[in-house]
């Protein structure tokens, strides 16, 4: 869902010239592709007569033919017979061939030969940052980047904005949030007009319980911190269903191609036999989309229905990963496959029924959806509510998640389960139950939880919690610290409600099996709202530890409260701040009544529809199958 601040593509030939101080004169006209004419300038080039704007354009010529190779060799035959004072331009645009030829020895030579002759030439440093990234060189890279933010006298405004910009994403890409944050704010100084920075921006702060979100940087404007949050981060902000809706559509509208006039899936042949059904999503291993569907895949039907996935998730030895790909019949690798062919090999396969894992969320790949290459698409999981993509029709829903007063603002129909939306996985291993010192718990406290990703938390949830402790003496909340600055951050909060710091007790990372088990030692889970839990409410719930939730008039508010009516317990369901409140309160002041819940769940819980995932499955194959049978009829199948 977040876009990235990408960087740049390595500028060439003309391009590269014109970007250079030194390359004033006007761009020539577009160079011919004629094979006649992308012969000429070697003999011209071995005598050093050959001048750069010629050069220029019969590289770019060659590169646009297809023939990178020979471009290269033409900047490396002019620079072994030409002087010149526009050398280090030639040497960049070498550099750029050869990178993207993936000689990347050679590519790092050029850019450091053309900086050797101009040492603040821009353009060389920007694009040898990226290379160094490539290798993993990090602190390399940003150095380069840095070259550029410093030079004296300054660079052009796009290329110190260049520099910041990439420098602030690798920074956060490395959880170095405080000084990615801090490059954000000086980019948007200087131009506030950049909505992927707004959106990096404000999400960096979500990360870092640094609230408020939009905290004024240089001339940003309050419409412009609205349009420019990501719709991950609309999420976690707003309960308001048409601010998300507005979200989904601007990124689509800006982020996504246009779809082909005509779907793909009716230029194959009729569909017959089994039902395919095909899932889509780059999360297949240690994520939560892939922790919730095993047994989804492992529990079709393989007489009516044959399973593919499709997916580029990075290769791994884990043994989630590994168990994924035994429950698919067809797995297609979609990694390194452009969208287009990606979405002809999903028609070529005859799949009836495609189902996205992944939406908007990060990593997407939504433009395959546009093709139509299955003539029923349906979104499932991994985005809690609307894409506004062009080729989703259906979204996988319960009434509870999706009423009625939701639907006007979603572009997808709901397939209603009878139950629960969610599906789940009942062979999570767990480990023995450590005992609660292990994480500085005491044995007489009441312990409130929360578990969810620091980004979930706003400023208002924050300040319910620490009402929630002061009134349950003894109490305690324990959390999850994503880094530093957030624990920080949540600790200094606190201080402000009266809390002491020991009353927050910060939990680390571990291993899947140990998280699950430590969910035992915790008396009641508190959400997070308006981005309620959804595979955290999962664990806990199947852990045997109730929940108090907020639900709302979104799809991802009120996830939790769907979990919690599909196991039979309704009554922890609230709808506005107070409430929930009130409820946290009575129950960390009533640990009787929180161990008549912990009861009910041990004995009931893994046995309620929540947790009945053949019937899940029953329920979402007769749904499939309607759809993909109406769709074969209409279709002439």
């Amino acid at each position: 869902m977040d876009a990235t601040i990408a960087p740049a593509t390595a500028r060439t030939a003309i391009a590269a010239a014109a970007a250079s101080a030194a390359a004033s004169r006007a761009a020539p006209p577009p160079p011919s592709t004629e094979p006649a004419d992308l012969a000429l300038p070697f003999g011209a080039a071995r005598s050093g007569g050959m001048a750069l704007a010629p050069l220029m354009e019969q590289a770019q010529a060659l590169q646009n033919a297809g023939r990178a190779e020979a471009a290269a060799l033409l900047y490396e035959t002019w620079l072994a017979h030409t002087e010149s004072p526009l050398r280090h331009v030639v040497c960049f645009n070498w550099g750029t061939v050869l990178s993207m030829l993936q000689r990347d020895e050679q590519a790092e030579a050029a850019y450091r030969e053309a900086l050797k002759a101009v040492p603040d030439f821009a353009p060389a440093h920007l694009n040898l940052g990226h290379l160094l990234e490539r290798k993993g060189a990090i602190d390399a890279a940003l150095a380069q980047w840095q070259a550029v933010e410093g030079a004296d006298p300054p660079a052009t405004l796009e290329h110190r904005l260049h520099a910041l910009n990439n420098s602030a994403r690798m920074l956060e890409m490395q959880r170095r949030y405080p000084e990615g944050e801090a490059l954000m704010r000086r980019s948007l100084e200087l131009k506030a007009a950049q909505p992927d920075v707004v959106q990096h921006y404000v999400h960096i702060r979500q990360k870092q319980c640094a609230w408020p979100h939009d905290l004024p940087a240089g001339e940003v404007t309050p419409n412009q911190f609205l349009l420019g949050t990501s719709l991950l981060a609309t999420m976690g902000l707003s309960d308001d269903p048409a601010l998300q809706l507005l979200s989904a559509t601007r990124f689509v509208h800006e982020k996504v191609p246009k779809p082909p006039a005509v779907p793909l899936h009716t230029q194959m042949p009729p569909r017959t036999g089994r039902i395919k059904i095909g899932y889509l999503s780059g999360d297949l291993h240690m994520h939560a989309v892939g922790l919730l569907t095993a047994e989804l895949f492992e529990l079709h039907d393989r007489s009516r229905f044959e399973i593919h996935a499709f997916d580029w998730t990075p290769d791994s030895g884990m043994a989630q990963r590994a168990r994924l790909i035994r429950s698919w019949d067809h797995h297609v690798r979609l990694a390194g496959v452009d969208d287009t062919t990606a979405a002809r090999l999903i028609a070529q396969a005859g799949i009836d029924v495609l189902v996205d894992l992944q939406g908007l969320t990060n990593g997407a790949r939504p433009a395959i959806l546009g093709h139509r290459a299955a003539p029923v698409q349906v979104s499932y999981l991994g985005l809690p509510g609307t894409s506004a993509l062009p080729g989703v029709d259906w979204m996988l829903a319960d009434r509870f998640v999706m009423p009625e007063a939701l639907l006007p603002y979603c572009t997808e129909k709901p397939i209603y389960l009878p139950h629960c939306y969610q599906v789940s996985d009942r062979q999570r291993e767990v480990a023995p139950l450590p005992p609660r010192s292990r994480y500085g718990l005491g044995d007489q406290q009441f312990v409130f939880c929360s578990f969810n990703n620091n980004h979930k938390f706003t400023p208002e949830m924050f300040g319910a919690w620490m009402r929630i402790l002061a009134q349950v003496p003894g109490s305690v909340l324990w959390l999850l610290a994503d880094n530093e600055t957030a624990r920080a951050n949540m600790l200094r909060v606190a201080a402000e409600h009266g809390i002491t710091p020991e009353r927050l007790v910060f939990a680390p990372r571990v291993a899947p099996s140990e998280y699950l088990a430590r969910f035992a030692l915790a008396d009641v889970m508190l959400d997070t709202f308006p981005f309620n839990a959804g595979t955290t409410a999962s664990d806990a719930l199947w852990m045997g530890t109730p929940i108090v939730t907020r639900a709302g008039r979104t799809y991802i508010s009120r996830m939790a409260g769907s979990l919690l009516g599909a196991i039979g317990l309704p009554d922890l369901v609230t709808e506005n701040l107070a409430d929930y409140e009130q409820l946290a309160v009575t129950l960390g002041r009533n640990p009787a009544r929180v161990a008549s819940y912990k009861r009910y769940l041990a004995e009931h819980g893994r046995s309620s529809p929540l947790f009945d995932m053949p019937q899940v499955v029953r329920d979402i194959e007769a749904a499939f199958e309607r759809l993909a049978l109406d769709a074969r009829r209409a279709g002439g199948a």
